[in-house]
């Protein structure tokens, strides 16, 4: 069963997406936000497994709440769905940890497949917001001059296909607590935070 926090400032549309995932026996909705404070709180309180995140929210907005999540609460994934695909909402959520990045108007299916996916750990954001990270971002140094190995290239493209520790492992005939340690270095090799942003840059720095 995936535990789903919903987080919007709209009742009904809070509602209505509730109404549409009770429908999937897999989903549990166990709580409801509306703001990105009030999410994070319920997400100390409730530990779900996906926190269904929109971006634009009074007081504390998504950003904030995405970025109090990721930090603080390991095992948490956020999916962001919003009705706003501009630039600086995408860098916000992006640049915050998200998991993933759809939009409202996507089909029920879609929201439901898509929380699944980011459920198990794989990163999604739909075509739009995919272009929008891969060709808009500025790239700031050569990928050449980051002096990464095959073996981190290896890494970076398979955590872009979504793979976990354990499927790299078995990939890469590796043992998983070396993936795991080997994952832990490039992240501070690279000054980032988690696979999120491995994907994010690997993407920017067309390395994938």
């Amino acid at each position: 069963m995936i535990k789903v926090l919903i987080a919007d400032d709209i009742e009904i549309l809070r509602t209505g997406l509730k109404a549409v995932l009770s429908q999937d026996d897999e989903i549990k909705v166990v709580g409801e936000a509306v703001n990105g404070r009030e999410a994070y709180e319920l997400s100390v309180k409730l530990k779900p497994d996906v926190v269904l995140m929109d971006m634009r929210m009074p007081d504390f907005d998504g950003s904030y709440g995405t970025r109090q999540i990721k930090e603080k609460i390991s095992g948490v994934k956020v999916l962001v769905l919003t009705t706003f695909d501009d630039k600086e909402t995408v860098r916000k959520a992006v640049s915050g940890g998200a998991d993933g990045y759809i939009l409202k108007e996507m089909d029920n299916s879609q929201i439901i497949n898509s929380i699944k996916a980011v459920s198990g750990g794989i990163n999604v954001f739909c075509g739009n917001i995919f272009q929008s990270i891969k060709t808009e971002a500025v790239i700031q140094q050569n990928p050449h001059n980051f002096d990464l190995t095959e073996r981190e290239t290896e890494f970076l493209r398979l955590i872009c296909d979504g793979c976990d520790n354990k499927e790299i492992a078995s990939k890469m005939f590796l043992a998983e607590g070396t993936v795991r340690n080997s994952i832990s270095r490039l992240l501070e090799k690279l000054s980032l935070k988690d696979r999120t942003q491995l994907a994010v840059f690997a993407i920017k720095n067309n390395i994938v």
